[in-house]
């Protein structure tokens, strides 16, 4: 199943037949979307419907949770990401991981995007800090900190460290984000900064965001997927453009759900 409408040059990942279960737990069944190149994929639905264990699996960060196997496709490029021979840590270069809340490490704003770099061979003092330079200002910190780069990253603000942590992912160069509900930890005004950030680089970026903020969803989403639990599982219930999901879904549960009649 491809629910959306995208032709295959247009698609950064198509997975198909995704089964996640934790022990004998099983959290997804049977999941299949296309999700395309560029633009913010929201990720919609109630709570434990498997919405982070889809987005864990989109760079294979599921691996690294104990007793969680994985099953079903994910394709980039028609290449299975799921195989064994595919590598991990080039994956998790290409698909930054932002989680819901702001996770600065313990050193200061500079270490926080030179350390990726420095571990990913970026020898070069001035290609390091032009890097530095180029992503913090992507993410609109540059002029906030650029006085104050070897203060604690914790310092500052936490919709300061959000966009910190995205700098950091982006240092990398990624073709994609994955966003674990990034404005929840977050005030309204510093949501309004981010959510603006994740506009603009969602020109440029494939972006999958989990979210359960369904007016987020509808200001930030190019495209929408609605989860829902059935018979313990999770499982996708529709796909589509932001306009279809939220003014002419096709299925009835989607519709109940957009409008606040389920929970």
């Amino acid at each position: 199943m491809a629910p959306l409408d995208v032709t295959s040059d247009s698609i950064f990942w198509r997975v198909n037949d995704l089964t996640v279960s934790y022990g004998k737990a099983l959290a997804l069944s049977s999941v299949s979307i296309d999700i395309r190149k560029t633009g913010v994929t929201a990720i919609i639905g109630p709570s434990g419907c498997g919405k982070s264990s889809f987005l864990c699996c989109l760079n294979r960060l599921s691996e690294m949770i104990p007793g969680c196997c994985v099953s079903g496709r994910i394709e980039i490029q028609r290449e299975n990401i799921l195989a064994t021979r595919f590598d991990s840590t080039s994956l998790r270069r290409r698909v930054g991981l932002i989680f819901q809340k702001p996770n600065p490490f313990p050193m200061s704003i500079r270490r926080n995007l030179e350390l990726p770099l420095r571990e990913h061979g970026m020898r070069d003092s001035r290609e390091v800090d032009s890097t530095i330079t180029r992503c913090l200002t992507e993410v609109g910190l540059w002029s906030e900190v650029k006085d104050r780069l070897d203060a604690p990253a914790l310092s500052l603000s936490g919709g300061q460290q959000q966009r910190l942590c995205i700098a950091r992912a982006l240092v990398l160069k990624p073709d994609a984000l994955l966003m674990d509900e990034p404005c929840s930890a977050l005030d309204p005004v510093s949501t309004a900064v981010v959510e603006s950030l994740i506009q603009s680089l969602s020109k440029n970026y494939t972006i999958v965001m989990v979210t359960h903020n369904l007016r987020q969803a509808r200001r930030l989403g190019s495209d929408v997927a609605f989860f829902w639990m059935r018979d313990g599982a999770g499982m996708l219930i529709e796909a589509g453009s932001s306009d279809q999901i939220f003014n002419s879904p096709r299925h009835e549960l989607t519709q109940r759900y957009v409008l606040g009649q389920v929970a």
